[in-house]
């Protein structure tokens, strides 16, 4: 139930005729257009820029062809005006069933209004992907918040979506979490182990995997080398983080279906090894030298003939090297295997979500997918930028627990699950977010999440308090459906309606686009326009949803009020965020 993907459909229709008429070209493109609400919602319901779209292209004014287009539209039923505005611009007013038939369709489809249909489409979404090192903090959460979000949107959208978490447990970083926990283990075993060594973590969350160790093994590996411990502390010390990770996740209300190593495209067969002799073969990689890099320097770059992917055949900057002068892969190495295993997976549309400080790695990654694939798959990197935490406009100080950082399970247990999420999506990914922990829990319309949950609850209470006017009455969202919605002809609540009907094309806009922060500025609009009509209505007495004196009334405006309900709580679950019967 799209009003605007149906209008797009109708001037398609009119443009073609337009097309046998011969007052169009015929190799136009009947789908460029936009079919959009106008930005000055006096000017009508629907705007499209068609006329303009195609104006160059038929060596004409673009007048013309809006003249052509309105005089076909006047013919249309349901449309009660159709102007033209600036260089061309046609606005429309339709009907007020339109809207009518809207709220008819949210009522018997409560769930399924604003959903796309199920399509063949796969999509492997990646995200969080922390290294296996220790608790999440809060950047970590605004990753894992917007990857969760926009597997929620795409798969409310149609597609078919995978959630993938990459365990990077094969880098130089876990052994020196093993080193880490080893020092703790020694420490559990009544060892005065002092200050913790500059280069390994710090963080007290490694207490208790060091005493987990010592219940293990006891005293047994206290004086061996390190070449004896190091591989099965490091198994056990892995798996004691990323159970401490999921946990956090699932804090989170972030959930994956995959769960990949780095470590088993090493291990047991070396993946990455066939894939670099694989594209050596293929011409992809060539022994050569890079010169210096400019600025800071890469940490893969050495000045020595080696093997290089040729990465700026597919629009990278410069090649990029595979192997270390220890013989040890480089990061890219693994993550171009890593890649190609998606691929072989059968994934042709791929996106990672990283943090802000990885935007220097996306073009090389882009070609390297481009690379493995044949130009079958596509990569899309969405960067979420730095979360700056703060109470009442001061910086929050670090963490002991972690040791350098404030952990997302601190945030969550300070403000709960749903202000976290909101927030993370109320600006942006792109965008720095300031968090602050007083602000995200005040009962204010300054605090976005508190308002649009709190406009579902006044949904809820709007029934209690029909149910208490109309004991007998059924109100269930079939016999709402059969009201008589022209009743609902004030414009302050044609105001809501016309927002309701833009659900499903911001939808599609949003998943098209990538951006679940769409929904959450739709859903605080929404709310507001509600809390605005409830304001009217203890103001205006012949505005209140639930008129004792008159139940007919009482019954179009609940359809109202049903609907708006539904549409809260369908974009609060793409968001991940619980949408509450009542708010104290």
């Amino acid at each position: 139930m799209n009003i605007f993907n149906d209008f797009h459909r109708r001037i398609a229709v009119i443009l073609g005729t337009l097309v046998k008429q011969g007052h169009l070209p015929a190799d136009i493109d009947l789908s460029r257009f936009a079919v959009e609400p106008p930005r000055d919602s006096s000017h009508g319901d629907i705007s499209t820029n068609a006329a303009m779209v195609y104006a160059k292209q038929a060596s004409c004014k673009p007048r013309d062809i809006a003249d052509k287009i309105a005089e076909h539209l006047q013919r249309e039923d349901g449309i009660l005006s159709v102007d033209i505005a600036g260089p061309g611009f046609i606005n429309i007013k339709i009907a007020p069933y339109f809207y009518e038939n809207v709220l008819r369709f949210v009522m018997a489809n409560p769930d399924g209004f604003g959903s796309g249909e199920r399509r063949l489409e796969k999509i492997n979404l990646e995200y969080v992907s922390a290294n296996p090192t220790g608790p999440m903090h809060v950047g970590h959460g605004r990753g894992a918040v917007f990857g969760d979000a926009l597997a929620r949107l795409l798969d409310f959208d149609g597609a078919d979506v995978t959630r993938e978490y990459y365990i990077n447990d094969a880098g130089a970083q876990v052994d020196v979490l093993a080193r880490s926990a080893y020092l703790r283990y020694r420490e559990a075993l009544g060892e005065d182990i002092g200050a913790i060594p500059e280069g390994l973590y710090p963080g007290e969350y490694l207490i208790p995997v060091g005493e987990m160790l010592a219940a293990r093994y006891g005293s047994s590996l206290q004086n061996k080398p390190e070449v004896e411990w190091i591989s099965d502390i490091r198994v056990i010390v892995i798996n004691a983080m990323m159970d401490m990770i999921r946990e956090d996740l699932s804090q989170l209300q972030v959930k994956h279906s995959v769960f990949f190593s780095e470590r088993s495209l090493q291990m047991p067969v070396d993946t990455v090894g066939a894939l670099i002799t694989d594209l050596e073969e293929k011409g992809i990689i060539y022994k050569g030298r890079l010169p210096p890099p400019k600025g800071q320097v890469d940490e893969d770059w050495e000045d020595r003939e080696q093997a290089l992917f040729a990465s700026t055949r597919y629009g990278d900057d410069v090649d990029r090297p595979l192997v270390k002068s220890d013989g040890s892969y480089t990061y890219f190495a693994s993550d171009i295997a890593y890649h190609a295993s998606k691929f072989n997976r059968g994934y042709t549309r791929l996106i990672d979500v990283w943090g802000a400080d990885h935007g220097g790695y996306v073009k090389r990654m882009e070609a390297a997918v481009k690379a493995v694939s044949g130009g079958k798959a596509v990569l899309d990197v969405k960067l979420c930028q730095l979360v700056k935490l703060m109470r009442n406009g001061e910086p929050v100080k670090m963490s002991k627990r972690s040791g350098d950082f404030v952990t997302l399970r601190e945030v969550i247990d300070e403000v709960g699950c749903d202000a976290v999420r909101f927030m993370m999506l109320f600006r942006k990914n792109d965008a720095t977010l300031e968090f602050d922990l007083a602000k995200v829990i005040e009962q204010s319309k300054d605090n976005p999440v508190f308002y649009v949950q709190y406009a579902h609850a006044r949904c809820n209470s709007v029934f209690r308090q029909a149910a208490a006017a109309f004991p007998e009455a059924d109100f269930s969202a079939e016999t709402l459906a059969t009201a008589d919605l022209s009743l609902i002809n004030d414009e302050s609540e044609r105001g809501v309606m016309r927002l309701l009907a833009e659900y499903p094309r911001m939808v599609e806009a949003a998943a098209t686009s990538c951006e679940p922060h769409r929904v959450a500025f739709y859903l605080y609009d929404l709310a507001s326009s509600f809390h605005s009509l409830w304001n009217r209505g203890k103001d205006h007495h012949n505005l209140r949803f639930v008129n004792q004196n008159d139940g007919i009334l009482t019954y179009a405006r609940l359809a109202l009020v049903y609907s708006l309900k539904s549409v809260l709580a369908s974009g609060l679950g793409i968001l991940g965020v619980s949408a509450p019967q009542e708010m104290r």
